[in-house]
C-alpha cells in the first residue's frame, strides 16, 4: 500500500507524494515534521478536486463536532465511511473502525480508469442540446428548433430543478447559451425561437463533443455534475462526422454524461451508437420533420435513466487502441557509437505497439544541428514496414546539438494534420526523445509549446545528458528517464511502457510561469544576409565579416545579443537573439552556415519579417527595455519588391539600420533602408568588406552612445502593477460573457494582489461604461474573485469602445481611483472585445498611449483586428480568439506580454534621437478633402509639391507630414515617415481625394495637436524646431475651431490658413497664428499667386523664433492663483504659519471675478480642494475660508499626484481657470518634505500648460525636487521652518510681478484674444403627442428669446433639443454662428413637426 499526505485550507499543498517514500520510517519522520498551514476560507471542494476529481477513489471522511456531517457523508465513497469524533484528540477512538473500513475496500479490476459513481442524485437535470448546424441541415433546422422547444416545455426550469444549454456546431462549435445563462423557461424558449442556422462544413462532431467536455459540462458554465445532478446530452445530427468521435465520446462516458444521439437517414447509425451512453440511446428518424415521433421515447429514456443510475455503473476503459508516437533521435557526432543501440530500442518499442492506420502510428526524426524526418506518422501503416525502415537508419552526424530547434521542428512539421497527427481528433500524442548530450541552444520555449499543445514528451538521456534539461523537456519531470550508456536502454523499456500506459488525453496542460530578469545595457544586433543566387561566391566573405563583427561584441556577459537571418525570395532565421548566450556558440554556428540560394531578392519582405518576428520580445529583443536595436544588412543586388513601407516601419520602431551593398546594389535603395542616409555603406565586392568594418564599428558605437530615448526608461517593479479589465458587455457578447468572467478570474489568480502589490479594477461597457470596482476597492485576491464571479452581463447597444477607453483614462487611471501611475507603477488595460466600435477609437487610444498605459486588446472573430491593433499599446499586443470560450488559449500569450511591459515615459514606440540636431522646420499640410473640394484637389496637390520643392528634406533639416480631412482626419504620412524629398513628392502625387461631409476643421486641428505634433509622430517640438501648419480649406467649418486653434497656438504651432471665396475669412484668422497669416484665393487654381507670400512669411517667422522667444508682460489686473499646501503628518506644527502666509499674500491681491482669482488645495496621500477659482469673488470671503482651514494629516506625501490633480481639476475652465483666455496661471506650493512619488511628469505637464509654479520649501524639503517643480529653478524659495515664511514674502511678490506669459520655454509665445463674456443657452422642448397644438407657441417663444441674444459677435450660443420618449438634437451649441441661421432652423423644425 502507498501513502501520501496533503494539507489544505484555501488551496491544497502536497507534503509528499505516493512515490516519495518507500519505508514506514521515512513517512513517520516526515509526518512528525508537519507544520500547520493556516489560511481561510476552507475550500474542501477544491481540495478534493485537486487530489483527483473524486472518481473511483475510496474517500473516508473523518470530522469533528464542527464539521458538517451531511457534507462528510457526501464526500465519503459511501455514507457509512463517514466517521465522527468530538475533538481531534479523540481520533484514537475511531482507529479500529478506520482499519475495518480500509480492509473491506476491494481492489477493482481497472485501477486506472475511474468508475462513474452517482449517489442519490437530487431532483433535477442539466440538459445540453448539441445541434448540427452544418450546411446539410439548413432546411431541417426549424424542426430541430421546434423539437428543442417541446422538450424544454416538459422540464422544470423555473424552480431551478432543470437547467438547459444549447450549442450549435459545424466545423467548430458555438455556444448559444450556457446552463447558467437563463433561469426561466420563457427566456430559454424565446432564445431558441430566435436561433439562426450556423452553416459551414465539414461536420466535426468529435471536436464538438470534446468542446462540451471542456467548456459546457463545467461548474463555471453552470454544470452541477460535482453536486450529483445528472448530466444529459441530446445530440441532433444530420450526417456522418468528418472527424473521429471515439475518444471524445469515451471521455463524456467517463464523465458520466448520459448522451442520447438522434440522427436522420443521412447519419451513420454505428457512429450514433458509439456516441450514445448506451447503444439503445441512439434514436433515428427519416428526416428532422419526424422528430416528434421520437420525443416520447426520448423523454421516457431520460426519466428512466435518471432513476436507474446506481453506484455500480459500468466503468469505461481508456481507448488505448490509438496513439501517435514520434521518436526523436540524437544523431550528433557524440552518439555515433550508441546509435545502433538506439535503433534496436526503437525496434523493440515498435514491436509492442498495435500499428495500423486507425490504431497506433509512428514517425522517426533524427537531429543534430538541424532535424530530418525519416518517415512521418502517415508514411507506414504496418509494423513490418516501420521496423524495416528503422533497421535501415544511418547515423547522421553533425554538430552542435540543437535540441530546442529539433523540438520546435517536430511541433511545427510532424505533430500536424498533414503529417498524419490525429491530435485534433483526441488521439494521444507522444514524443520519445533519445538524447546523448546537453543542447547547444535553448529548449525552454519549444518544450513549453509542446506541453501547451498537449504532447506528452518522454525524455531518455545518458550520463552525458543534462538531467535538468531533460526534466524541462519532459511533459512531467517524472517522465525523464536515464541510462548510463545507450547500450543500457533495455533496462528502461519496462519503465517507458509504464509511463506510456498512464498517459491520458488531457486538454488543458498546465502553463509555465514566465520569469522576467532585468536585462543589462547592451545592443541587440541582427545580421540580414542576402542569400540569393547572385551572392553564392561572395557568401564566404559575408560569413567572415559577420564573425569579425561578432568578435568585437560583448556577448558572454549578456550585454550584446546576436541573430542571423538569411533571405532571397523569403527569409530564414538561422538563429534568434535569444538562441545563443556565448560568443563561441554564435561563431560556431556562423562558420557552419550554408548559402540559401533562390530568387528573386525580396528585401522589403525580409525587412517586414524582421519587424514582425525578430525584433520582438519572444525572439529575444529587448527593445521594450530600451536596449538599442541594430540591423546590419549585407545586400548584393536591387530588391525585387518595394522597401519603402517596411524600412519606414523599422525606423519608427527605432531600429538603427546599416545597409552595406556592392556595385550591383541600388545605392538610393540602401539609403532609404538605412536609419540615416550616412549609414549606407558600399564596397565593390563582398571580398572588400574588411575595408568598411572600422567605419561600421565606429558608427554603431557612436550611435549607441548618442541614442537617447525621449525620456529614460524605467525597469518594471515586478512586485507592482495596476491592472484594469475593460469588458464588452454589449448585446452581442451575452453568450460569451461567462467565458470572459472565467478568463478574468484565471488572470487574477496569477496576480500577487495587495495594496502595495498588484491592484485590479473591472469596468464593463456597451453604449457607456460602468465601473464594477476601482483599483483601490479591494486589497485581496479573494475579494476580487468573489466580485468577478458575481458580475452580470450589462447588455445595451451600440458598442462605444472609444468612449469607454476615454472613460477609463479619465476616471479609473487616476490617483483618486487607486492608480499609482504617477509613482511609476506599470499601468495595464486588458480589453476583451466582441465587435467593431460604433464610435472612433483613435483619439482615446492615443491618449492612453501618451499617458503610458499599456493596453492589450483581445478580440473575437467579430472584432475589427485593425481597430484592436490601434487600441493596443503595440500592434503585437493585439490578441485574437475565435470565440470568447477560446480565451484560455491566449492566456499564456497574455502572461508573456504582461511580463515584458516596462514603464516608459514615452508611451508611443520609442523614437531614437541621435544628437546633432539640425536647424530646420517641421511642416504639416492639412488639406480639405471634403466633397466640396473634389475639383480643386489636384491644385492643392500641386501646391504642396511646389512648397516641398523649396524645403531642405534630404539633409534632415526639414520634415513634412500631410493630413487630409472632411468629417474626420486621415494621416497620409507622418513627419518621420519619409526622409527624402523624392519620397514625399512621389506620395503626394499619388494622393486620392478623401471625400465626405461635413467639414470638421476644429476636430482636425485637435487631431493634429494630439497625434501629429508629437515626438512619436516625428515632431521635434521639444527640441526647439519650429512647427509650421499650412491649412488649405475650401469652406466654413461645421464644428467650432476656437478651442483647438487656441491649443495649437499655446503649443507654439505657426499656423497659416489659406482659403477660397467659400471659406469664412474670420474663421481663417482665428485659426492662424496671427491674423496676417490668413491668406485668400478665389479658387484653388489661384494658389500659385500666394505661394511667394506664404514662403516669405514662413521664412520670416522662422528667423524670428528663438528658444528665448519674445515675452509679453503680464496684465497685472488679472491672475489665477492656486495655493497647494502640504497637509501631511510632518507639517502639523507648521500649518498655522502656512495659513497666515496665504492670508497675507491674498491681502495683497486685487480679488474680483474679472481681476484676481484664488483657489486653495491641501494634500498628503491625495489632494482635496478647499475652494475653486470661481468659488469666491471677494477677498473677505477667501480670507474667511483660509482662516477656517483644518490640517488634513495623512501619509505618504504624494506631491506628484497633487500636481497632476491641480492640473486636471483646478486649472480648468469649469473650475474657474481663465488659462484659455490668456490670463496668467500661478501655482504656489508650500511643501515640508520630499515627495513619496515621482514629480517629473506632472511638473513637466504644468510647464507645458504654461502654469507658473513657485515652490517654497523648508529644510526638510528636497531642494532639487522643488527646482524641478518650479517653472524656473530660480522660482524655488526656501525657509528653515514655516514660521519663517514672512521672510520670503517680499521675494515671492517680486517673482510674481516678474512673471511673463510664456507658453513653454522652447516655443513661441501665444497671445490669445480676450473672449467676450456670453452665455450658452439650450432650449429643451416637449415634442410629445400632447403638445402638437401648443408647438407654434413654443416656437415663437424660442424665436423671441433668441432675438434678445448676442449671437453674431460670438458672445451667446444656442442649441435646441426636442424630446418625447427619447431626445433628438435639432442643432448643437457650435452648429450655427449667426442669429439668422438659428431663427431659420427653428422655423424649419416647426414645419417638420407639423408635417410628420
Amino acid at each position: 500500500m502507498s501513502y501520501s499526505f496533503w494539507m489544505y485550507s484555501r488551496d491544497a499543498e502536497v507534503h509528499f507524494y505516493l512515490n516519495t517514500y518507500t519505508t514506514r520510517e521515512d513517512i513517520v519522520d516526515s509526518v512528525r515534521g508537519l507544520r500547520h498551514k493556516g489560511g481561510r476560507p476552507l475550500n474542501t471542494g477544491a481540495a478534493l478536486q485537486y487530489v483527483r476529481d473524486n472518481q473511483g477513489i475510496f474517500a473516508i471522511g473523518i470530522g469533528t463536532r464542527n464539521s458538517d456531517s451531511r457534507e462528510l457523508q457526501k464526500i465519503s465513497y459511501d455514507p457509512s465511511y463517514a466517521l465522527s469524533v468530538s475533538e481531534f484528540t479523540d481520533l484514537p477512538s475511531v482507529q479500529e473502525r478506520l482499519s475495518s473500513v480500509m480492509s473491506t475496500v476491494l481492489v477493482r479490476a481497472t485501477p486506472m480508469t475511474p468508475t462513474v459513481t452517482v449517489h442519490r442524485k437530487p431532483a433535477g437535470r442539466d440538459v445540453v442540446f448539441l445541434l448540427d448546424g452544418s450546411d446539410a441541415t439548413r432546411t431541417g433546422f426549424p424542426d430541430m428548433q421546434n423539437f428543442v422547444q417541446r422538450v424544454v416545455e416538459t422540464l422544470s426550469v423555473d424552480d431551478n430543478k432543470d437547467r438547459v444549454s444549447v450549442v450549435q456546431y459545424s466545423r467548430d462549435p458555438a455556444v448559444q447559451f450556457y446552463l447558467n445563462t437563463y433561469t426561466t423557461k420563457a427566456q430559454i424558449i424565446d432564445t431558441v425561437t430566435g436561433l439562426r442556422h450556423k452553416g459551414g462544413r465539414p461536420l466535426n462532431t468529435g471536436a464538438a463533443l470534446q468542446y462540451l467536455r471542456d467548456n459546457v459540462f463545467t461548474a463555471s458554465a453552470g454544470s452541477r455534475r460535482l453536486e450529483g445532478v445528472p448530466q444529459v446530452l441530446i445530440l441532433l445530427s444530420g450526417g456522418r462526422s468528418f472527424d473521429s468521435v471515439d475518444a471524445p465520446a469515451s471521455v463524456l462516458k467517463q464523465l458520466g454524461v448520459l448522451t442520447f444521439a438522434i440522427g436522420t437517414r443521412s447519419s451513420d447509425s454505428e457512429e450514433l451508437q458509439k456516441i450514445s451512453y448506451d447503444p439503445s440511446y441512439a434514436l433515428s428518424v427519416s428526416e428532422f420533420t419526424d422528430l416528434p415521433s421520437v420525443q416520447q421515447q426520448l423523454q421516457s429514456s431520460v426519466e428512466a435513466v435518471v432513476v436507474d443510475v446506481t453506484p455500480e455503473s459500468p466503468t469505461v476503459p481508456v481507448d488505448t487502441t490509438k496513439k501517435d508516437v514520434v521518436f526523436l533521435l540524437d544523431g550528433s557526432d557524440g552518439t555515433r557509437n550508441g546509435f545502433p543501440a538506439m535503433r534496436e530500442f526503437v525496434e523493440r518499442v515498435v514491436e509492442k505497439l498495435n500499428v495500423g492506420e486507425n490504431k497506433d502510428r509512428v514517425s522517426v526524426v533524427q537531429y543534430s544541428r538541424d532535424a530530418e524526418v525519416h518517415f512521418y506518422l502517415n508514411t507506414y501503416t504496418t509494423r513490418e514496414d516501420i521496423v524495416d525502415s528503422v533497421r535501415g537508419l544511418r547515423h547522421r552526424g553533425g554538430r552542435p546539438l540543437n535540441t530546442g530547434a529539433a523540438l520546435q521542428y517536430v511541433r511545427d512539421n510532424v505533430f500536424t494534420n498533414s503529417s498524419g497527427s490525429r491530435r485534433l481528433q483526441g488521439v494521444p500524442q507522444m514524443l520519445i526523445l533519445l538524447n546523448g548530450g546537453r543542447s547547444f541552444d535553448n529548449v525552454d520555449t519549444p518544450a513549453s509549446a509542446l506541453k501547451q499543445q498537449g504532447i506528452f514528451t518522454i525524455g531518455i538521456g545518458t550520463r552525458n545528458s543534462d538531467s535538468r534539461e531533460l526534466q524541462k523537456i519532459s511533459y512531467d519531470p517524472s517522465y525523464a528517464l536515464s541510462v548510463s550508456e545507450f547500450t543500457d536502454l533495455p533496462s528502461v523499456q519496462e519503465r517507458l511502457s509504464s509511463v506510456m500506459s498512464t498517459v491520458l488525453v488531457r486538454s488543458t496542460p498546465m502553463t509555465p510561469t514566465v520569469t522576467v530578469h532585468r536585462k543589462p545595457a547592451g545592443r541587440d544586433v541582427v545580421f540580414l544576409l542576402d542569400g540569393s543566387d547572385a551572392t553564392r561566391t561572395g557568401f564566404p566573405d559575408m560569413r567572415d565579416f559577420v564573425q569579425r563583427v561578432v568578435e568585437t561584441l560583448s556577448v558572454d556577459d549578456n550585454k550584446d545579443r546576436v541573430s542571423v537571418v538569411q533571405y532571397s525570395r523569403d527569409p530564414a532565421v538561422q538563429f534568434y537573439l535569444n538562441t545563443y548566450t556565448t560568443k563561441a556558440q554564435i561563431i560556431d554556428t556562423v562558420t557552419g552556415l550554408r548559402h540559401k540560394g533562390g530568387r528573386p531578392l525580396n528585401t522589403g519582405a525580409a525587412l517586414q519579417y524582421l519587424r514582425d518576428n525578430v525584433f520582438t520580445a519572444s525572439a529575444g529583443s529587448r527593445r521594450l527595455e530600451g536596449v538599442p536595436q541594430v540591423l546590419i544588412l549585407l545586400s548584393g543586388g536591387r530588391s525585387f519588391d518595394s522597401v519603402d513601407a517596411p524600412a519606414s516601419v523599422l525606423k519608427q520602431l527605432g531600429v538603427l539600420t546599416f545597409a552595406i551593398g556592392t556595385r550591383s546594389s541600388d545605392s538610393e535603395e540602401l539609403q532609404k533602408i538605412s536609419y540615416d542616409p550616412s549609414y549606407a555603406l558600399s564596397v565593390s565586392e563582398f571580398t572588400d568588406l574588411p575595408s568598411v568594418q572600422q567605419q561600421l564599428q565606429s558608427s554603431v558605437e557612436a550611435v549607441v552612445v548618442d541614442v537617447t530615448p525621449e525620456s529614460p526608461t524605467v525597469p518594471v517593479d515586478t512586485t507592482k502593477k495596476d491592472v484594469v479589465f475593460l469588458l464588452d458587455g454589449s448585446d452581442g457578447t451575452r453568450n460569451g460573457f461567462p467565458a470572459m468572467r472565467e478568463f478574468v478570474e484565471r488572470v487574477v489568480e496569477k496576480l500577487n494582489v495587495g495594496e502595495n502589490k498588484d491592484r485590479v479594477s473591472v469596468v464593463q461597457y456597451s453604449r457607456d461604461a460602468e465601473v464594477h470596482f476601482y483599483l483601490n476597492t479591494y486589497t485581496t485576491r479573494e475579494d476580487i474573485v468573489d466580485s468577478v464571479r458575481g458580475l452580470r452581463h450589462r447588455g445595451g447597444r451600440p458598442l462605444n469602445t472609444g468612449a469607454a477607453l476615454q472613460y477609463v483614462r479619465d476616471n479609473v487611471f487616476t490617483n483618486s481611483s487607486g492608480s499609482r501611475r504617477l509613482q511609476g507603477v506599470p499601468q495595464m488595460l486588458i480589453l476583451l472585445n466582441g465587435g467593431r466600435s460604433f464610435d472612433n477609437v483613435d483619439t482615446p487610444a492615443s491618449a492612453l498611449k501618451q499617458q503610458g498605459i499599456f493596453t492589450i486588446g483581445i478580440g473575437t472573430r467579430n472584432s475589427d483586428s485593425r481597430e484592436l491593433q490601434k487600441i493596443s499599446y503595440d500592434p503585437s499586443y493585439a490578441l485574437s480568439v475565435s470565440e470568447f470560450t477560446d480565451l484560455p488559449s491566449v492566456q499564456e500569450r497574455l502572461s508573456s506580454v504582461m511580463s515584458t511591459v516596462l514603464v516608459r515615459s514615452t508611451p508611443m514606440t520609442p523614437t531614437v534621437t541621435v544628437h546633432r540636431k539640425p536647424a530646420g522646420r517641421d511642416v504639416v499640410f492639412l488639406l480639405d478633402g471634403s466633397d466640396a473640394t473634389r475639383t480643386g484637389f489636384p491644385d492643392m496637390r500641386d501646391f504642396v509639391q511646389r512648397v516641398v520643392e523649396t524645403l531642405s528634406v534630404d539633409d534632415n533639416k526639414d520634415r513634412v507630414s500631410v493630413v487630409q480631412y472632411s468629417r474626420d482626419p486621415a494621416v497620409q504620412f507622418y513627419l518621420n515617415t519619409y526622409t527624402t524629398k523624392a519620397q514625399i513628392i512621389d506620395t503626394v502625387t499619388g494622393l486620392r481625394h478623401k471625400g465626405g461631409r461635413p467639414l470638421n476643421t476644429g476636430a482636425a486641428l485637435q487631431y493634429l495637436r494630439d497625434n501629429v505634433f508629437t515626438a512619436s509622430a516625428g515632431s521635434r517640438l521639444l527640441e526647439g524646431v519650429p512647427q509650421v501648419l499650412i491649412l488649405l480649406s475650401g469652406g466654413r467649418s461645421f464644428d467650432s475651431v476656437d478651442a483647438p486653434a487656441s491649443a495649437l497656438k499655446q503649443l507654439g504651432v505657426l499656423t497659416f490658413a489659406i482659403g477660397t471665396r467659400r471659406s469664412d475669412s474670420k474663421e481663417l484668422q482665428k485659426i492662424s497664428y496671427d491674423p496676417s497669416y490668413a491668406l485668400s484665393v478665389s479658387e484653388f487654381t489661384d494658389l500659385p499667386s500666394v505661394q511667394q507670400q506664404l514662403q516669405s512669411s514662413v521664412e520670416a517667422v522662422v528667423v524670428d523664433i528663438t528658444p528665448e522667444s519674445p515675452t509679453v508682460p503680464v496684465d497685472t489686473t488679472k491672475k489665477d492663483v492656486v495655493f497647494l499646501l502640504d497637509g501631511s503628518d510632518g507639517t502639523r506644527n507648521g500649518f498655522p504659519a502656512m495659513r497666515e502666509f496665504v492670508e497675507r499674500v491674498v491681502e495683497k491681491l486685487n480679488v474680483g471675478e474679472n481681476k484676481d482669482r484664488v483657489s486653495v488645495v491641501q494634500y498628503s496621500r491625495d489632494a482635496e480642494v478647499h475652494f475653486y477659482l470661481n468659488t469666491y469673488t471677494t477677498r473677505e470671503d477667501i480670507v474667511d475660508s483660509v482662516r477656517g482651514l483644518r490640517h488634513k494629516g495623512g501619509r505618504p506625501l504624494n506631491t506628484g499626484a497633487a500636481l497632476q490633480y491641480v492640473r486636471d481639476n483646478v486649472f480648468t475652465n469649469s473650475s474657474g481657470s481663465r488659462r484659455l483666455q490668456g490670463v496668467p496661471q500661478m501655482l504656489i506650493l508650500l511643501n515640508g518634505g520630499r515627495s513619496f512619488d515621482n514629480v517629473d511628469t506632472p511638473a513637466s505637464a504644468l510647464k507645458q500648460q504654461g502654469i507658473f509654479t513657485i515652490g517654497i520649501g523648508t529644510r526638510n524639503s528636497d531642494s532639487r525636487e522643488l527646482q524641478k517643480i518650479s517653472y524656473d529653478p530660480s522660482y524655488a524659495l526656501s525657509v528653515s521652518e514655516f514660521t519663517d515664511l514672512p521672510s520670503v514674502q517680499e521675494r515671492l511678490s517680486s517673482v510674481m510681478s516678474t512673471v511673463l506669459v510664456r507658453s513653454t520655454s522652447m516655443t513661441p509665445t501665444v497671445t490669445v484674444d480676450r473672449k467676450p463674456a456670453g452665455r450658452d443657452v439650450v432650449f429643451l422642448l416637449d415634442g410629445s403627442d400632447a403638445t402638437r397644438t401648443k408647438f407654434p407657441a413654443m416656437r415663437d417663444f424660442v424665436q423671441r428669446v433668441v432675438e434678445t441674444l448676442s449671437v453674431d459677435d460670438n458672445k451667446d450660443r444656442v442649441s435646441v433639443v426636442q424630446y418625447s420618449r427619447d431626445p433628438a438634437v435639432q442643432f448643437y451649441l457650435n452648429t450655427y454662428t449667426t442669429k439668422a441661421e438659428i431663427l431659420d432652423t427653428v422655423t424649419g423644425a416647426w414645419k417638420e413637426f407639423f408635417n410628420s
